[in-house]
Formats: C-alpha cells, structure tokens, sequence
C-alpha cells in the first residue's frame, strides 16, 4: 500500500499558512533552498526549477493531494497546474471544475478517494496541504507519516496543521535534520 505523507512547513506555533491560505512569511534561504531541492525536488512547484523535469525525476512522491486553499494560493497567480510531474488532486466542495486537465477535482467522499489512491501502484501520495483536509483524513487513519519543515518564525494566528478534531496519536520521530537558517526537518511515523 503506498504510505500517504503530510510533508508541510510548519511555523513554531503551529500554523501551515494565514487564514486566506498564503504563506507569506515563512523564511526562505540558500541552504533551506539547497537542502528541498535536494532531497524533495518534485515538491517545488514547477517554476522553481531552472529545468524541466520528468516523472523519472521524482524521488519520493507521484502523487499530490491540495485543499482548495492550498491551491488557491498560486491558482491567483497563473498556475493551474504547479506539479505537472505528479497526478494532482484538488479537493473542494466549492469549486464546479478543474481549471487544468492535469488537475483533478474531487468534490466528494475525500476518504473514499484517498483510500482508493492508496491502494494503486506508485510511490508516495505526498499531502500539502491544507489542516482541513488533513484533519478529515488523519482522523479516518489515513496518513501514515508526517514529514516537518518546521520554520523559525510565529504567526500568532491562521491556519492549524489539523483543522477540526483529531485523536490522541502517538508519532515516532524517525529522522531529523537542522539546518544552519533554523529550520528543521522532522520526521514522524504515525503509530497505531
């Protein structure tokens, strides 16, 4: 089965973006730069990579699951399709249809899905977001890791990593790495 993985920066009081979904804020340098790229390439969204890339470049993940905001945020800005190396899946009750044929749209039974998607050869299902979407499908057992950007900055509000309620759960921290900007990457298996 492949694992679902909620792979999201994360501010030191708990928040994944404002409360319209954007991300301004969160600091970005060279090494913090350097070290996704590295090890997490097919997660930049395509105009940040000074190459096209292929489906063969993905290292962990083929597949991306956004909550509208989520999508919203470079929808705004022109990008209907930002990882077109991976099967994209937009979750949304409001919207009508996809704006790209690259995205697929679900507007209903989000578990029914993701659980289906599970059961499908490939790699990872990479989950970016947004805490509602996450709360909906942590709470039906559906995420298997938890992977942190966890930046040096507060927001003091926004939007939580889990929206609604969720179960006490134990994680196993599996991996971690600091890097010289304060960041640090955290890496939990979710134990049940």
């Amino acid at each position: 089965m492949r694992p679902l993985v909620y792979y999201i920066a994360l501010t030191l009081d708990g928040y994944i973006a404002h409360e319209d979904g954007s991300f301004e804020g969160f600091p970005w340098d060279d090494a913090f730069a350097a070290e996704i790229f590295a090890s997490f390439p097919e997660t930049l969204p395509a105009p940040f990579h000074p190459e096209p890339r292929t489906r063969a470049d993905n290292q962990h993940f083929d597949a991306v699951l956004m909550g509208r905001k989520t999508y919203d945020v470079g929808l705004q800005g022109g990008l209907t399709s930002p990882y077109p190396t991976l099967d994209q899946y937009v979750f949304s009750r409001s919207m009508t249809e996809s704006p790209d044929p690259q995205v697929t749209l679900v507007r209903d039974n989000a578990v029914d899905v993701v659980r289906d998607l599970k059961q499908q050869p490939g790699k990872a299902i990479w989950l970016c977001g947004g805490g509602a979407l996450a709360g909906q499908l942590f709470e039906a057992g559906l995420i298997d890791q938890l992977i942190i950007k966890l930046n040096p900055v507060l927001f003091g509000s926004g939007i939580p990593l889990f929206s609604g309620g969720i179960p006490l759960t134990a994680l196993q921290l599996t991996q971690h790495k600091a890097i010289a900007s304060g960041h640090v990457i955290l890496y939990y298996d979710v134990q049940r």
